[in-house]
């Protein structure tokens, strides 16, 4: 098989030499067990750096064959790059690993991903199988995300970032989205096919400083409620019939107590009126919001399905094994 391991970088010029040395040894490895092709790749994406980041690329690319690079005209976030990388290397492998160049994800990883391909998985996802090495601080927010984006009903598999391997037929098809506001990590569960997990232990980074400040994490699970989720819609629409709901039983009560002459006064009135025109502002910008979210997911173009196989195609791949079973 070709395999295309895709690397996104912006300034990582501390930690490219030990990437580049790591994954020359992975790979060498990797092809001498017949693993993998000779033809195979590493493919880094230079992200608008503005340090050595891209000419180290090209250094490496004339010692070493194995790797090669395509520089963005200006920083587009890890994301888009990331899927650059994708897209460019789904015209030349059988399958295409996405792997942070920072040094934490654990590489031999690769070796069970290529084995969990060849039983046939489209997609294979590297999971973290704890979270030892972060801070408190880093861990309870992770593992809140990751809560929060269940909670708001956007499908992403806990504890997994973008180290994921990915056949070409699936990159194929998130091909076939057409999205300007990116989340991976959530649109990658939507294709379907049969998929895998590897676990790993998430190791300490190398050198330099991360490049996912607080404010890019949080935009980033932000973009993720709301490329995926219209719940946050549907919580102000339930809130908006809840409180216009107890405000029509509140002033009934009040009726009946005003008629009977037990209550006097008028400030439980103007309260439940508040209240009441509350909710049927709430509940009006709910339905509004309704029609918004129908636009907005119209709008993303996102593919109504996705043909994993065809009958035709299963035969002839039958018959080509057993072919080459005789043979053997």
């Amino acid at each position: 098989m070709i395999l295309y391991t895709v690397i996104p970088c912006y300034n990582e010029e501390k930690v490219l030499p030990e990437t580049i040395r790591v994954m020359t040894e992975k790979y060498k490895d990797l092809i001498e067990e017949n693993k993998i092709s000779f033809e195979s790749r590493v493919l880094f994406v230079d992200d608008g750096s503005f340090d050595d980041t891209w000419k180290m690329i090209c250094e490496a690319h004339k010692e070493n064959k194995i790797f090669c690079g395509i520089k963005l005209s200006r920083n587009r976030g890890h994301q888009n790059a990331l899927l650059a990388g994708l897209m460019e290397a789904k015209e030349h492998c059988d399958a295409a690993i996405s792997v942070d160049a920072d040094l934490q994800d654990d590489i031999d990883a690769i070796d069970k991903m290529v084995e969990k391909f060849g039983e046939g998985c489209e997609i294979v996802y590297g999971i973290r199988n704890k979270r030892s090495s972060d801070r408190f601080m880093k861990r309870f927010t992770a593992e809140g995300y990751y809560r929060l984006m269940e909670f708001f009903g956007t499908h992403i598999i806990f504890n997994h970032a973008d180290y994921r391997l990915m056949s070409k037929k699936a990159l194929e098809a998130l091909f076939e989205f057409d999205e300007v506001n990116l989340f991976l990590r959530g649109m990658v569960p939507m294709l379907g096919f049969k998929t895998g997990e590897v676990y790993y232990e998430r190791r300490e980074r190398f050198a330099g400083e991360s490049k996912y400040s607080v404010g890019k994490m949080l935009d980033l699970a932000w973009n993720g409620i709301t490329s995926f989720s219209v719940k946050p819609v549907d919580m102000i629409l339930f809130a908006g019939v809840l409180i216009s709901g107890f405000s029509v039983l509140a002033l009934f009560v009040l009726a009946m107590l005003t008629i009977f002459g037990v209550l006097k006064g008028t400030a439980g009135w103007v309260i439940s009126s508040v209240f009441l025109c509350t909710g049927i502002n709430l509940t009006a910008l709910g339905v509004v919001g309704q029609y918004v979210c129908r636009a907005y997911l119209e709008a993303k173009h996102r593919p109504k399905f996705i043909v994993e196989e065809k009958t035709d195609e299963a035969v002839d791949e039958a018959v080509a094994g057993g072919d080459r079973a005789s043979g053997e």
